[in-house]
């Protein structure tokens, strides 16, 4: 397999509910084809799967299409790649305080790369890295209290925007990402969890972004993936209505990881999740 020769784990510069961090370090290469050609991630967040298997290529000529609907998280991606001397400059000139955090929250910087930055620290600073605007699309998580972080870390910020050089990003749904897909492929999908499973508290918020319409649409969008003979993994909730929707489509597997969402103790424990994919015999 291409993909198995990895030099050293690398690390994600963003914190994200629902990473999948747990899934690479454990799970994902029992779920990669023999082989493949270009890459997908319509769902980038953080991008945990993405950085591992761009960190291990040794294919020169694979493409990485990488993409979300999330504006500010693309910009801060592109700004990496294309202008990072610039977002670090002006993370060094953020301070990690309360009275700081909240000033620089109610900011809407024009400039992308000073945007980039203030992402960047809201990140790393706010409560549980979670990712959350109000009704009006402003941010809206509390301070973290998290005093003693790097919030720059200059020299892996360097390293991610090595690594993005050649990837494709884009800021468009998960359907128009299909205009690359081509045979042999694989595409790495991690919608939001919109069923409530196991007590998940965070599939309140995820319901208004992915709706239950959004999770058919995705289906719809995975079977058009098989009809072009390339390959899927798909991570979703552990739940009944998954199941009955997938019960069709590829092979289920059932996994269990500790939870990483929120801030109240009900919700943090065990959880399992569905991995579904047609990358395995």
């Amino acid at each position: 397999m291409d993909t198995l020769k990895i030099k050293n784990k690398f690390t994600p510069f963003l914190r994200w509910t629902g990473s999948k961090r747990w899934f690479v370090n454990k799970y994902l290469f029992d779920f990669l084809p023999e082989s493949f050609n270009n890459y997908h991630e319509p769902f980038l967040g953080a991008g945990s799967v993405f950085f591992h298997l761009i960190q291990s290529n040794e294919k020169k000529d694979r493409i990485f299409y990488i993409s979300d609907t999330n504006e500010d998280l693309i910009n801060t991606y592109m700004q990496l790649r294309d202008n990072p001397n610039e977002v670090i400059k002006h993370l060094k000139d953020l301070k990690n305080t309360s009275d700081d955090y909240y000033r620089i929250r109610d900011e809407n910087p024009l400039i992308k790369a000073q945007r980039a930055a203030r992402f960047i620290y809201l990140n790393k600073t706010s409560f549980n890295g979670i990712y959350r605007v109000n009704s009006k699309g402003v941010y809206n998580v509390p301070y973290g209290k998290r005093e003693n972080i790097d919030i720059v870390n200059e020299k892996l910020l360097f390293e991610i925007s090595a690594k993005l050089e050649n990837v494709i990003i884009t800021n468009k749904s998960f359907e128009l990402s299909l205009d690359n897909v081509n045979k042999n492929d694989l595409i790495f999908i991690d919608p939001p969890y919109t069923v409530a499973h196991e007590n998940n508290g965070f599939i309140e918020y995820n319901q208004k972004l992915f709706s239950w319409e959004d999770q058919v649409k995705l289906k719809n969008y995975i079977e058009e993936i098989i009809r072009r003979e390339a390959f899927f993994i798909l991570t979703n909730a552990s739940h009944i209505s998954i199941l009955e929707l997938y019960k069709d489509i590829g092979i289920i597997s059932k996994l269990s990881r500790n939870s990483q969402v929120g801030g109240r103790v009900k919700t943090r424990g065990i959880y399992s999740e569905l991995i579904i994919c047609n990358t395995r015999a």
